[in-house]
């Protein structure tokens, strides 16, 4: 098959989970013996079209700015759909664009009605009402564009249960969607060194205000009482991080926190991640959560707030990959300190890799590649 996926940020300039599951599915594709273009903004220096790991990266527009004061830039994500409509070239089987940030999904059913071609959109979270939180008055507009892209696909592939149920909600068929989650390379992450130093406590992901890192900083300082040494790293970047920065410092806890920002790849991640005792997931609203995967396939059991928005509570089960918390930071130290004091994070170790053994890339390829078959 001829496969083009189209989503304005590309891994690893980018490294978001949907980003990284065009990625990781995008090259298991192409070693199947499949042609597959992933059309996006251009994050690399030379020719507009290159070649990486027998995948074709085609470029729409240059880079730009993807945050604005800490939110999703209108701006770029109209630029970068205008620009779709006169760099989409070529022929194909089937195409398939992320949801997020919804607008190129117009043009890219422009495409896929004057080739004849079936139109995938991969759905990673429905809004729904937070539009309006996120963007005011103007989210009622969000809101509205995110009704009309659920009726542009042939077939939508919701990323978990959660996303499916929403999307039937807003009057999606069921016949119209096939969940398929996302995973984990377990090939490379047993590959790994832990790194030094250790971390007791380590949250992976972007410092975005849902994501309340903020409660995870809290926890870190009421832990502190019964655990004076606690270590906490945060990997990743983002609007929140000086924000966050400033909150350890109020909580005189700047000691205990480090912040990593972005490394440089994947690898340094997962070698921190093992060098942790336990992986918090403080988000509140998570369509999945890759990242909860990867630190179960690293060894580390989890802590993960029991939000009505996040499907990533869901892959917990309770005693063997994880333990669920209450969306406050006494809840969460709570959870740290029980699994950190009496050792229960090296009985849940083996349990947390096998769950996670049940979501390799590999296997989630074949499932996407069924999908594309089938229509």
């Amino acid at each position: 098959m001829k496969i083009a996926y189209i989503h304005d940020v590309i891994y690893p300039h980018v490294k978001g989970g949907a980003e990284k599951r065009v990625w990781e599915i995008s090259r298991r594709l192409a070693e199947r013996g499949h042609e597959v273009t992933i059309f996006g903004m251009k994050y690399w220096d030379g020719e507009r079209a290159i070649e990486r790991e027998g995948v074709r990266l085609c470029a729409v527009c240059d880079p730009m700015d993807l945050y604005v004061d800490g939110r999703r830039s209108i701006k770029a994500a109209v630029i970068f759909s205008s620009r779709l409509l006169r760099s989409f070239r070529g022929e194909f089987d089937v195409i398939d664009a992320q949801q997020f940030p919804y607008l190129h999904c117009f043009p890219a059913k422009v495409h896929s009605v004057l080739g004849k071609t079936p139109l995938v959109i991969t759905w990673h979270e429905v809004w729904g009402d937070y539009w309006r939180e996120y963007l005011g008055w103007k989210g009622m507009v969000g809101e509205g564009i995110e009704r009309l892209a659920v009726r542009l696909p042939d077939k939508i592939i919701p990323v978990s249960e959660m996303v499916r149920d929403d999307l039937s909600a807003l009057g999606v068929n069921g016949v119209k969607m096939e969940v398929v989650a996302n995973g984990v390379d377990l090939r490379k992450i047993d590959s790994v060194e832990a790194a030094e130093p250790s971390c007791d406590v380590i949250y992976a992901g972007r410092l975005s205000a849902h994501k309340r890192v903020d409660l995870l900083i809290e926890a870190v300082g009421i832990a502190k009482k019964d655990l004076p040494e606690i270590r906490c790293c945060i990997v990743g970047d983002g609007p929140e991080r000086e924000k966050l920065a400033r909150l350890a410092e109020e909580l005189k806890i700047q000691e205990n926190v480090d912040f990593l920002g972005f490394l440089d790849s994947e690898e340094e991640v997962t070698a921190k991640m093992k060098s942790s005792k336990v992986f918090v997931l403080p988000s509140m609203r998570e369509g999945f959560g890759i990242s909860l995967l990867e630190a179960n396939a690293s060894g580390l059991p989890a802590v993960v707030v029991d939000a009505e928005r996040s499907a990533a509570a869901a892959l917990i089960k309770e005693g063997v990959n994880g333990v669920l918390c209450d969306p406050s930071a006494p809840s969460m130290a709570s959870k740290m300190i029980d699994l950190l004091s009496d050792g229960s994070y090296k009985k849940m170790a083996r349990d947390s890799k096998e769950f996670a053994r049940g979501y390799d890339w590999s296997d989630i390829a074949r499932k996407v590649e069924g999908v594309y078959e089938r229509l």
